[in-house]
């Protein structure tokens, strides 16, 4: 049994094979033709399985945990405050742009309701920049 070190071929070949038997499942084909295509692609797939490298799949899944744990590391206060501002502030020009659009459909309802919102999310805004920053302090 030989072992293709490094190759997705194998997950691509398995992912393709489980994509085809869904197909087939949904195919307008008699019941027969059905499950005899089925079965065709069940043994395709069990001699598929047999190239999938073990050590590679945990390899590539240490690797991804590790490449997590380091961003998850990185996450400092200071990142999370820059990042939290950043997105306060997309916050707030989402909500002043809803509330241009209101007021350039000439809706005073829908003026209303926007401004409202906008109120609000700038408010919110600043209350979670307002948590982060004290907590950034003690």
């Amino acid at each position: 049994m030989s072992k293709k070190k490094g190759s997705g071929l194998g997950k691509f070949a398995l992912g393709a094979l489980v994509g085809a038997g869904i197909g087939i499942l949904f195919a307008p084909k008699k019941g027969s033709e059905t499950r005899q295509d089925l079965k065709r692609l069940m043994d395709d797939m069990i001699a598929k399985i047999k190239d999938i490298d073990i050590d590679e799949v945990r390899e590539n899944f240490e690797v991804k945990l590790y490449q997590l744990k380091e961003d998850i590391d990185d996450l400092d206060k200071e990142k999370v405050m820059k990042i939290a501002k950043k997105k306060a502030e997309q916050v707030q020009e989402a909500a002043t742009e809803l509330v241009n659009y209101a007021v350039e459909k000439g809706t005073p309802m829908l003026e209303k309701t926007a401004n409202a919102i906008r109120e609000k999310a700038i408010k919110t805004t600043k209350e979670v920049l307002k948590r982060l920053e004290k907590e950034e302090n003690a």
